[in-house]
């Protein structure tokens, strides 16, 4: 079944490889986004009939509230992503990441499908174990993460709707960041051959960008048995430390050397292992390994080799 979809901030990294898939499946999709990384990720998909851009804030009611009333499913990924862009502008990372969620959740109405990207670092440090399912405590460390898990809370009283914390993401996309860590540690093996390592133990998981749009796609495909939940989206077999992520890169590039530190602190405060099992009995696999992402990554950067695609 065809669906009109309202994606915001549908130009960046996730949602410049989520779109083309939604419309690939017959979808129509309306993408508001204010471009502010002067992008042009989606203009490979301009020529798609079931394709509408509106340039925009999320945060303005009066451009919002008529986008939602053409809409059957609601995709929430405008965000200040990640602790630094959040610490550099503290009020629009609030406004954006929870204020314009707030209003957003007020204007639907009780049929609306929300579909919406949280995050894994609202486990902040784990449990003593480090172990993590979807009803362990959450301790989020920064602001965005503590902004993610407020939203998450406001969205779940709403019956239609599915929150999924993502694991770390990696690989390639239109809109490319190479601030996020397996993405960050290939762009250094690539270019600098070297990387020291603060904490190397602390832990994480993994997940590649095209399996996030695979997911939310899955999610639409099979919502009735979906909603009302909340999934940890990530790939079992990597709840990696830093060292082994380190070691998983040297495999495909012998050359890059890594130095763990033996004084000093990583700011990223993160430690924790995250079970994805309750998402894998929904029957969604992963179909990318972290291999896969890490061998995609080498050939990217050989196109690449520059800053402006960071979250920083």
């Amino acid at each position: 079944m065809a669906y009109k979809i309202l994606v915001t901030g549908g130009a960046g990294y996730l949602g410049s490889i989520l779109i083309p898939r939604l419309l690939k499946k017959g979808h129509q999709v309306t993408v508001l986004d204010n471009f502010m990384y002067g992008q042009n990720s989606l203009a490979h998909v301009c020529c798609e009939p079931g394709f509408n851009v509106v340039r925009g804030d999320v945060r303005v009611k009066r451009t919002v509230a008529p986008l939602l009333d053409k809409a059957d499913i609601i995709i929430p990924l405008a965000a200040l992503v990640g602790a630094p862009a959040c610490e550099r502008d503290p009020e629009g990372a609030t406004t954006i990441n929870r204020d314009a969620i707030l209003m957003m959740l007020d204007l639907v109405n009780k049929d609306h499908a929300i579909l919406m990207p949280t995050t894994n670092s609202a486990y902040g440090t784990g449990d003593k174990d480090n172990y993590c399912t979807e009803e362990s405590e959450l301790r989020p460390l920064t602001q965005y993460a503590k902004e993610k898990v407020a939203i998450e809370r406001a969205l779940m009283k709403h019956k239609n709707s599915i929150s999924f914390r993502l694991a770390t993401v990696f690989g390639m996309s239109p809109r490319m960041r190479i601030d996020l860590l397996v993405n960050d540690f290939t762009y250094r093996a690539v270019h600098d051959r070297f990387v020291v390592l603060f904490e190397s133990s602390f832990k994480r998981n993994y997940i590649h960008i095209i399996d996030i749009a695979r997911v939310f796609i899955h999610a639409i495909d099979h919502f009735e048995k979906m909603k009302g939940e909340i999934y940890n989206v990530g790939l079992s077999d990597a709840n990696l430390s830093k060292k082994e992520l380190c070691e998983r890169i040297q495999k495909q590039l012998p050359g890059f050397v890594f130095q763990e530190a033996a004084i000093g602190k990583d700011p990223d405060q993160r430690n924790y292992i995250v079970s994805n099992e309750k998402i894998e009995r929904t029957e969604f696999k992963p179909a990318f390994s972290l291999d896969d992402g890490i061998k995609e990554l080498i050939k990217g950067y050989t196109m690449i080799k520059n800053t402006r695609y960071g979250n920083f």
